[in-house]
C-alpha cells in the first residue's frame, strides 16, 4: 500500500500543532516549579516550613514524573495502534483537564494525584508529536523541525514565566494559574477533529494487514531491538534526571531567598533559564546534524554537569553572576532536548517507533522520579540546603559521558522504514 506524503500545508499544520502540544506540555512540566511553595504555604497553613515545602516539592514532581513516564509508554504505544494524531490529541485533553482541576483541591494530596493524572498526557504527547512531525517532514528538514520540537516544550515554560511576572504568584493567589493550564484542552480537541494522520504510520498500517502484527513491546525487548532500547533508555534517562533531580531545585531556591527583595524572582529565575533553554534546544539537533550523535552527546554531559554544580556552589540568588549563569545552564543543559527528538526516532522502525521514542524518553522519568524522591530525601538531611542538594544531584550528568558510547550512530540514517 502506497501513501501520498502530506501537502505543504498539512506539513505545517503538523508541526503547528505538535509545536502547540509541547510547548502546553512545558507549561504543565513549568507550573509546579513556579507554584509549588505558594500551594504548601496555602494548604498546609501553620504547619508549613521551608524544610516541608521542599519535601512536597519532591513529591509532587515525583508523582508527575510518574504519570508522565506510564503515559508516555501507554499512549506511546497506542499512538502506534491507533495513530500519531489521535493518541496526541488523546494526550493534550488528558494533561489539561487533569490541570485544570488542580485549581479546587483542598488538601496536597489531591494535588499530589492530579500530578501524576496530568502527567499521564504529558508523557503521552511527547512520543506522539516526534513520532508524528519526523514522519511527516522530509530527512532534509529533521534536524530543523526537531529542534523546534525541543524548543517548543521550554517556550512553554518561558511563556509561564511571562505570565508569573505579570501577576505574581503567591500564597494567596495560585489558583489562578490552575485555570490557565486548562485550557489547551480547545488544542486537543481540534488535533483529534483536524489534523492529518502521519503518511508513514498509514503506510506500515498497509504492510501489515492479514496477521496480527507482534505487539510493540514485545518486539522492543527482544532481539534484534533489546539493545537500542537499553540504549534509547539509558540516553534518555540522564538528561530528564539531570533535569529535575538536580538544575529544578534552583526555582524553590530562588524563592526562599529572592521573594523578601523581590516577589517575582523565582519567575524571574526560571524566565532566564527558559530563555536559555530554547536557544539550546533549538540548537541541539543542529549540533548533533554537524558533530555526530555520539559526539555531540559527550560534549553536552560534560558541559551540562560543570554548569549545574558551578550554578549551586560558585553563586547564588540575588548575586549577579546568578541569572547569567542560570541561563547558560539552561542552554547548555537543554541542549539534549533538542538532540532526543533528532536521535530517537532514527534508533526505531516505523511499526515500533513512536513506543520506542516513549519508553527510551518515559522509562527515563520513572528513574526521575525515583531521583527526585531520593533528592528530597537528601535535601532534608542536608538540613534544606538547596546548593548541596543540587550540587550533588549534578554528578548524574557525568554518566552520559560514559553511556554514549555504547550508542550507534546514526547521522546517515533514513526514516524510510
Amino acid at each position: 500500500m502506497s501513501t501520498m506524503p502530506l501537502t505543504t500545508r498539512g506539513r505545517y499544520a503538523v508541526l503547528a500543532a505538535a509545536f502547540g502540544a509541547l510547548l502546553f506540555d512545558g507549561l504543565e512540566l513549568g507550573l509546579m516549579p513556579l507554584v509549588s511553595l505558594s500551594v504548601s504555604k496555602s494548604l498546609l497553613g501553620a504547619a508549613y516550613t521551608p524544610t516541608l515545602g521542599g519535601d512536597w516539592f519532591a513529591r509532587f514532581t515525583a508523582a508527575l514524573m510518574a504519570g508522565a513516564a506510564i503515559g508516555g509508554i501507554a499512549l506511546g504505544a497506542l499512538g502506534d495502534r491507533i495513530g500519531r494524531t489521535r493518541a496526541m490529541g488523546i494526550s493534550i485533553i488528558c494533561y489539561s483537564v487533569f490541570a485544570g482541576l488542580g485549581a479546587w483541591v483542598t488538601a496536597q494530596e489531591q494535588m499530589l494525584v492530579l500530578r501524576f493524572a496530568v502527567g499521564l498526557g504529558v508523557g503521552g504527547v511527547w512520543p506522539n508529536a516526534v513520532a508524528l512531525v519526523a514522519e511527516s517532514w522530509p530527512d532534509k528538514s529533521r534536524p530543523v523541525v526537531a529542534g523546534l520540537m525541543g524548543a517548543a516544550i521550554n517556550s512553554g515554560i518561558l511563556l509561564l514565566s511571562q505570565v508569573a511576572q505579570m501577576r505574581p504568584v503567591t500564597p494567596e493567589s495560585w489558583r489562578w494559574l490552575f485555570y490557565l493550564a486548562g485550557a489547551p484542552a480547545l488544542l486537543g480537541i481540534l488535533v483529534l477533529i483536524l489534523l492529518p494522520e502521519s503518511p508513514t504510520w498509514l503506510a506500515s498500517r498497509g504492510r501489515t494487514m492479514g496477521p496480527k502484527p507482534p505487539a510493540p513491546l514485545r518486539e522492543l525487548f527482544r532481539p534484534p531491538l533489546l539493545h537500542v532500547t537499553l540504549v534509547g533508555i539509558m540516553l534518555g534517562s540522564i538528561p530528564l534526571v539531570g533535569a529535575w533531580a538536580a538544575s529544578k531545585w534552583m526555582i524553590p531556591w530562588a524563592d526562599e531567598i529572592g521573594r523578601a527583595v523581590r516577589s517575582d524572582y523565582k519567575a524571574v529565575t526560571q524566565g532566564w533559564w527558559a530563555a536559555g533553554a530554547i536557544l539550546g534546544s533549538l540548537i541541539g539537533a543542529q549540533i548533533a546534524a554537524l558533530l555526530g550523535r555520539r559526539l555531540s552527546y559527550f560534549l553536552i554531559s560534560i558541559g551540562s554537569f560543570v554548569l549545574t554544580w558551578a550554578m549551586f556552589q560558585m553563586t547564588a540568588p540575588l548575586q549577579a553572576s546568578f541569572l547569567p549563569i542560570v541561563f547558560a545552564q539552561g542552554l547548555v543543559a537543554t541542549l539534549f532536548f533538542g538532540w532526543l527528538p533528532l536521535y530517537l526516532p532514527e534508533l526505531f522502525p516505523t511499526a515500533v517507533r513512536a513506543t520506542g521514542s516513549g519508553i527510551s524518553y518515559n522509562v527515563g522519568r520513572f528513574a526521575t522520579a525515583v531521583g527526585v524522591l531520593a533528592a528530597g530525601a537528601l535535601f532534608t538531611a542536608l538540613g534544606g540546603s538547596y546548593p548541596r542538594v543540587g550540587a550533588a544531584a549534578s554528578f548524574i550528568y557525568g554518566l552520559g559521558i560514559l553511556v554514549i558510547w555504547l550508542a550507534p550512530e546514526t547521522k546517515r540514517q533514513s526514516l524510510a522504514q
